[in-house]
């Protein structure tokens, strides 16, 4: 059997990181849509016998009666091709939800109890799946769980695999967290997941990560995967590329920059290499006569480009200044003395200072 899976699309997300430029997240949740059609288009041309979701399809707090519309002409294009969803935290199952709301198409499934449920995908084949039923405090669907029959089980789920928790990003809630071991001890040849959105594709699970990028700093081959369920149980799973935007961190170096032109050339030139929304980061050491401003890049990089300062170091002589008998001596001495703050803080902090007793207004320095 071969089936096509996704996870974390996150319909009609926010993405308050463009919440200056409303147009621009608009486009950005257009995109998300785009890439659905493209997970459909997926399982068309390679004639998959099944449509896997594990959840955060949409945002139960922000999805609109637009996106609910899409989501159910969409589905019911495919028909009669099955697809199956295990409902997350971000699309949890509830009496307001829009699974409880729409009148699906025959072929959606979605499941509705916080206890594996059992659907018979073929002969011999059977695949289990539960629902997040509130946005937290979901408990582990493995926990007592385990299957009632022999052949192969599969599992559909939007949880947590506790040793994979380490690597994703910073601030990730464990929902539904469980160990990898759970998932053969339950009875399951392989499960299904979504959630975490760095992919990940295991002996006996598989995380696609999320199929078009939400955010800057996301690595890896992320996308849906096309998977074939053997007659044994094993699974074979790749990831297909369906996202139609993309994201990249771009970081430009100044060192040895000794004007505003040959900053503004340095960025022109990496900015021009990177598709989609940029995020450039400035770091390296900036000689006191270069008086930069932020907005000096205005023109060259445009509304997808995002500026942030990064390490940026002053090139002023910071040893020969703490001995001066002057304003500034005494300030670098202070600031040094202050052990309190990390070395990286303690230099911003430097930069900002001493540019402000030069009467320098240029470069913003994030202290953050």
């Amino acid at each position: 059997m071969k089936v096509v899976h996704f996870a974390d699309l996150h319909l009609d997300a926010q993405f308050a990181w463009l919440a200056a430029t409303p147009e621009l997240a608009r486009e950005r949740r257009q995109s998300l849509r785009d890439t659905l059609r493209n997970i459909i288009k997926l399982a068309r041309d390679e004639k998959v016998d099944a449509v896997f979701c594990a959840g955060d399809l949409f945002e139960h707090e922000r999805v609109t009666p637009d996106t609910t519309e899409f989501l159910r002409k969409t589905f019911a294009e495919i028909d009669p091709l099955p697809i199956y969803i295990a409902p997350g935290n971000h699309d949890w199952m509830g009496p307001r939800s829009l699974y409880e709301q729409v009148a699906w198409s025959g072929n959606v499934h979605v499941f509705h109890s916080a206890q594996p449920e059992a659907v018979e995908l073929a002969e011999g084949l059977t695949l289990w799946g539960a629902a997040h039923r509130a946005p937290a405090n979901t408990r582990n669907f493995f926990e007592g769980f385990s299957v009632d029959r022999s052949d192969v089980n599969i599992g559909l789920f939007h949880a947590s695999e506790n040793s994979w928790r380490s690597a994703q990003e910073t601030g990730k809630v464990p929902h539904a967290p469980f160990d990898a071991s759970e998932i053969a001890n339950a009875g399951l040849d392989f499960a299904f997941l979504g959630h975490f959105h760095m992919p990940r594709i295991a002996q006996r699970h598989a995380y696609p990560g999320n199929p078009d990028p939400l955010s800057f700093g996301e690595t890896g081959e992320r996308g849906a995967l096309l998977a074939t369920i053997h007659p044994d149980g094993k699974v074979n799973a790749n990831s297909r590329r369906v996202s139609t935007s993309s994201v990249s961190d771009v970081v430009v170096n100044v060192t040895g920059a000794t004007t505003v032109q040959d900053i503004r050339g340095r960025v022109g030139d990496r900015v021009a290499e990177a598709d989609g929304f940029v995020r450039l980061t400035l770091e390296g050491e900036l000689t006191p006569e270069v008086e930069f401003h932020v907005s000096d890049l205005n023109t060259i990089i445009g509304p997808r480009v995002q500026v942030r300062i990064g390490a940026l170091h002053p090139g002023y002589d910071i040893s020969a200044i703490k001995d001066e008998q002057t304003i500034r001596g005494q300030f670098v001495r202070e600031v040094l003395a202050d052990t309190s703050m990390t070395e990286d803080r303690q230099q911003r902090i430097l930069l900002t200072g001493l540019r402000a007793l030069d009467g320098r207004t240029d470069l913003e320095v994030n202290l953050g």
